[in-house]
């Protein structure tokens, strides 16, 4: 077996790379950038949420089934809310309405 590499430690190689890669991505993005870089965060997850229905509805009902199931539920709840959290940041970009008879300072 020489010349060989273990499946497992590619595996983790790429998690470690991509955990780094991310971490830099996004700790590097101007704050003004942070709204659209989470609508298209939350596009992922639904890209994900997607992928995790095929893996729950397989005709044989197994771990794939239920971890794709469990995956379902996080995802639904990682895509909605980030969805709630961008809303919540673009009402603060919103000029606020002022009563008529107040003046600008």
């Amino acid at each position: 077996m020489t010349g060989t590499i273990d499946h497992v430690v590619i595996n983790l190689t790429v998690l470690v790379l991509a955990v780094f890669v991310g971490f830099q991505v996004v700790w590097s993005v101007t704050p003004a950038l942070h709204t659209p870089l989470m609508s298209v965060t939350n596009a992922i997850s639904s890209v994900i949420l997607v992928g995790a229905i095929l893996a729950a509805g397989s005709e044989h009902l197994g771990t794939g089934s239920y971890l794709g199931a469990g995956a379902v539920g996080l995802a639904a709840i990682n895509t909605f809310g980030g969805f709630l959290v961008s809303q919540r940041m673009l009402e603060m970009f919103k000029k606020k309405e002022r009563p008529q008879g107040e003046k600008k300072k």
